[in-house]
């Protein structure tokens, strides 16, 4: 009775099998947590793959680690901005010119032939006199005639002998006290540039080392003294070459009409410039022939 019998008459007692010990389930996402485990222990677990991705990251990039090419890329792209950037720098410098008309485009470019032909003139009149000194059967005559012809020349640029020649007078009215000392120095530098051989304003020569500068009361200084209204400037020089210099697009007439004054160039076949200035005679320097 204490047994279990089987089908076969065998009467054997029946174990019971091993005990099984099952994994730990894992979790399912959105369940609730395990009993007995803490929530803040697994939302721990689940950001800590994330730090250490982040401090991963934060390590690789700092502190950088340049290698030579970087160091050539970064040069080269250096390198492609500043062209770039002087390229758009020079395209707006001539932004003046694009807006130019047909007329005055071709007017500038007389202009540039012209200062062309003078540089050449000068450098076949330099050739002209080596050639005459090199053939000449009296060199030490020939070389006292240029000499006088050089010193007559100089003393035009220096201010110390009147001159006399074609050119332009250029008149600017100010009757707004608008003009300012600038404005008359471009316009010199202007006259200058154009071939301009001698300058005098209103009784002031102007020379190389002639300085404009503005008064209190609103007008111009010329080297100390003051010019009165109108400006009148004597040029002598190439009038072809002077007159079209001063009307060029965003020029000195241009200038001068945004500031309310009226600026006047007139022809003549004979321009005097007698205004003097006293030669000084240098305190240290001597000629070193001396």
């Amino acid at each position: 009775m204490g047994t279990d019998e089987t089908p076969g008459g065998d009467n054997r007692g029946r174990e019971l099998p091993a005990e099984v010990h099952s994994a730990p389930a894992e979790p399912v996402e959105g369940a609730a947590p395990v009993r007995g485990e803490p929530r803040d222990k697994q939302q721990d677990d689940e950001r800590a793959p994330s730090l250490r991705g982040r401090q991963r990251l934060k390590e690789g990039l700092w502190p950088p680690r340049v290698t030579r090419p970087q160091l050539i890329v970064a040069l080269l792209l250096f390198v492609l901005g500043l062209g770039l950037a002087i390229q758009v720098r020079s395209n707006n410098d001539s932004s003046a010119l694009r807006g130019a008309r047909q007329e005055d485009l071709v007017r500038i470019l007389d202009e540039l032939d012209d200062r062309t032909q003078r540089l050449e003139g000068e450098k076949q009149r330099l050739e002209d006199q080596r050639t005459g000194l090199e053939n000449s059967s009296d060199q030490a005559e020939e070389a006292r005639k240029q000499t006088v012809e050089k010193e007559r020349q100089l003393g035009i640029l220096a201010g110390t002998v009147a001159a006399q020649g074609p050119g332009i007078t250029l008149t600017i009215d100010d009757k707004k006290g608008s003009v300012e000392a600038d404005m008359l120095l471009d316009a010199i530098q202007e006259l200058r540039a154009a071939g301009a051989e001698a300058i005098q304003i209103n009784d002031v020569r102007v020379v190389a080392n002639t300085y404009l500068s503005d008064t209190d009361s609103g007008g111009v200084r010329v080297d100390g003294r003051k010019v009165g209204k109108p400006y009148r400037f004597k040029v002598i020089g190439k009038p072809q070459d002077l007159e079209p210099a001063l009307n060029i697009p965003g020029g000195v007439v241009q200038t001068l009409e945004k500031e309310q004054a009226t600026a006047t160039v007139t022809r003549a076949e004979k321009i005097v410039v007698d205004a003097l200035r006293a030669a000084k005679r240098p305190d240290y320097a001597r000629s070193s022939s001396q």
